[in-house]
């Protein structure tokens, strides 16, 4: 078994910065029939977030459905999403349940002058927390550059247990960690052990950012962002820069926002919130049943009637 590194560099070719605040999407990607990326589509979805001042872009997270990708695909993903996103910071997650593609990934995301990286537990397997911090230090040794955790135990099975964070973060470039789930309350702990270890945390919890910021996470990597990137931005502005302004119909059309599309499954309501905004989101990556296809196209025609209310369509 290999040694753990005890220190890591942080050297990296980016002039880049990694975001430390802000509201960051988790960007839905959209495929065409083939499974091939559309850029064309995927170059106007950018252009509409850069438009409503979003601050970063997570590419290939949950929301961008990384699993349904090989690695010669996740390689040209980045790429694409970098070029296209440009000036705004691009956070690479580099999840696998391969530690070799995760290292591949990484070093890739360093050669392309990426920022950052972010990691999740490697999934479908059961981890023990030691196993946990070694499968995040060799993500981090082999791209040296900031990295992010991706907690979401919904989704990997696996929490990461504070003790494995303050662990990476006193070995390792740690720059924040994005915490997304049920448990809410976590935010709290977080909070507390990145101001002693200097990371930021932010949330996922979209429909929740008066809270989120009133807990002293610095932002939101969410996948609303795709759908109600002013909506976001404007509470930010407000809650977190202290900007004048009123929250409340903001924050209640966000959680709307969220309680239409939830009737159908993550990730495929983005997807579905995306179309309600005016956008094409692309071929299914899954197999989608043609039950969920008619509640897809019901959450599409309510969502939508609703955005056009609001004069946000």
């Amino acid at each position: 078994m290999n040694s753990l590194p005890t220190a890591l560099a942080t050297s990296s070719p980016s002039a880049v910065a990694p975001p430390r605040a802000g509201i960051l999407a988790a960007l839905w990607l959209p495929t065409r029939a083939d499974g091939q990326l559309d850029r064309e589509a995927l170059g106007r979805h950018l252009a509409f977030l850069r438009h409503h001042g979003v601050h970063g872009i997570l590419a290939l997270g949950s929301t961008g459905e990384f699993p349904q990708f090989d690695l010669a695909e996740r390689k040209r993903i980045l790429e694409c999403v970098a070029e296209l996103a440009h000036p705004l910071p691009v956070i690479a997650n580099i999840s696998d349940i391969r530690p070799r593609a995760v290292a591949e990934l990484g070093r890739f995301a360093r050669q392309i002058g990426l920022p950052a990286i972010a990691i999740m537990p490697p999934g479908f397997f059961p981890s023990r927390q030691d196993d946990l911090l070694a499968h995040f230090l060799h993500a981090a040794d082999a791209a040296q550059l900031p990295t992010f955790l991706y907690n979401f135990p919904e989704l990997t099975g696996t929490r990461i247990d504070l003790p494995t964070v303050e662990a990476f973060a006193s070995r390792a470039p740690m720059a924040g960690i994005k915490q997304s789930g049920r448990e809410f309350t976590y935010h709290r702990d977080l909070i507390a052990l990145g101001a002693r270890h200097n990371f930021v945390v932010f949330s996922g919890s979209d429909t929740r950012l008066p809270e989120v910021f009133s807990l002293g996470a610095v932002g939101c990597i969410g996948g609303l962002v795709n759908i109600a990137p002013d909506l976001m931005v404007h509470l930010f502005n407000v809650c977190r820069r202290g900007q004048p302004g009123d929250i409340s119909p903001a924050f209640e059309r966000l959680r709307e926002i969220g309680e239409v599309i939830d009737r159908l499954t993550f990730p495929l309501n983005v997807a579905a919130g995306m179309e309600a905004r005016g956008f094409d989101p692309g071929e299914a990556k899954a197999v989608v049943s043609a039950s969920s296809h008619r509640l897809y196209q019901e959450i599409v025609a309510d969502l939508g009637s609703r955005l056009r209310a609001w004069d946000l369509d």
